[in-house]
């Protein structure tokens, strides 16, 4: 129980890292700090939300959900764990230092070969009873283990032809794309899943899990098109969007027989964030629907607040919205403690209204218009929300001295 405990506030501790490396890079947008690299800020923002927030509460919860008990309490797993967390740190240090260079790099390599030992410990140690969790959880994991080939091809890249190539930019996009669409959705998924107790129908989970697989393949080609010219791409891309939208309307139709008693079981909070993955997610399968449009499949990565936007719809909205609601469902995170309840409500208005923010600001670019008055100003206002949110949490967390832990 402890340990699960300092486990989570220590990725909570991650998060509210990253979420002031990203304030801070919107504060330096207004006020330019002469000893800080705004580059190497980004890289540490980026690293620290991805391998210190959203794949250790993942780690965490597979640990919980998936691995039995008797497995799941060996010192091992407590081991990774910190370890993981020492590459975390050493990220979180080296990267507004130095950005790209050797200490980073040793940290980062770190985490993927411990990503690594985990993977492997999980497909030893997790039940094989073939559940659609199961079964997506297996094939995040093949995903997770795939995305960090394109890491592998960034030194050779390098030497080879340099940072500025196509090779080294695809490299990037490869890791990115599989670590976003393929291990990160898939397991938030997979956990979701196992909230509903295996009452998933089976033939439809089939077919969402196969469309699934098939499209988080297809879709890789968007990114590489941005490097590559190449219509192929451009079709195969189209082949990947249509498909995931099928996907996920199986994905519907599955869960559909099971809301409305799932939701009678949840608190008001809970069903609050929950509705915002959801919202989310149906938004990002929108939002891809939309690049089937030449014109806005080109500029959906040359605005820079169109990428952004997106990035934080991911991370913010599906991701973190998800693990937020199986956290709250499963008490380990206090739904009746009223600063829970009011930093869930502040980091989610942040959420929303620096989203509306950033992609308004990339219709004004996309149509001409210029910077909204006061863009850069309402931003970083709105972006305290979110710190402000996470620093709330996380007191509810260290006063949290509950018994509910236990499996």
């Amino acid at each position: 129980m402890n340990s699960q405990k300092s486990w989570i506030l220590c990725c909570f501790f991650n998060f509210l890292i990253a979420c002031v490396f990203g304030l801070l890079m919107r504060f330096m947008y207004l006020f330019p700090l002469d000893f800080l690299n705004y580059s190497f800020l980004l890289h540490a923002h980026s690293h620290v939300a991805m391998l210190g927030w959203v794949y250790m509460i993942v780690y965490v919860l597979v640990v919980h959900f998936f691995i039995p008990k008797e497995k799941s309490q060996r010192p091992i797993y407590n081991r990774l764990f910190w370890l993981t967390e020492f590459s975390v740190i050493g990220m979180m240090i080296a990267f507004p230092i130095q950005g790209y260079a050797l200490f980073s790099i040793v940290f980062s390599t770190m985490h993927i070969l411990l990503s690594y030992v985990f993977c492997r410990l999980v497909w030893k140690d997790c039940l094989r009873d073939k559940s659609p969790s199961q079964r997506l959880l297996s094939v995040s994991i093949l995903f997770m283990v795939l995305s960090t080939l394109g890491v592998w091809c960034l030194g050779p890249a390098v030497s080879t032809l340099g940072k500025q190539s196509a090779f080294y930019q695809i490299a990037i996009q490869f890791f990115l794309h599989f670590q976003f669409n393929g291990w990160f959705i898939l397991a938030i998924l997979a956990l979701f899943l196992k909230q509903f107790q295996n009452k998933i129908d089976e033939v439809k989970f089939k077919k969402f899990y196969f469309l699934m697989v098939v499209s988080t393949l297809l879709t890789v080609c968007f990114p590489v098109r941005w490097f590559i010219e190449n219509d192929v791409l451009s079709y195969i891309n189209v082949l990947g969007v249509l498909i995931q939208l099928g996907a996920f309307i199986y994905f519907y139709k599955m869960l559909q027989p099971q809301i409305s008693h799932f939701k009678s079981t949840l608190d008001k909070t809970t069903k609050m964030v929950y509705g915002l993955a959801l919202c989310s997610l149906f938004l990002k399968v929108g939002i891809q629907l939309l690049t089937l449009f030449p014109n806005l499949a080109e500029v959906s990565h040359q605005i820079r607040n169109f990428v952004i936007g997106f990035i934080h719809l991911t991370t913010l909205g599906i991701i973190t919205g998800f693990l937020f609601g199986i956290l709250l469902q499963n008490k380990m995170l206090s739904a009746d403690s009223s600063i829970l309840k009011i930093g869930v409500k502040c980091f989610i208005s942040g959420y929303i209204f620096t989203e509306v923010l950033l992609f308004l600001q990339g219709w004004f670019f996309f149509f001409g218009e210029g910077a909204i008055p006061g863009y850069f100003q309402s931003i970083l206002i709105l972006s305290i929300l979110l710190v402000l949110g996470l620093v709330l949490i996380m007191a509810s967390l260290v006063n949290f001295h509950s018994n509910n832990f236990n499996k």
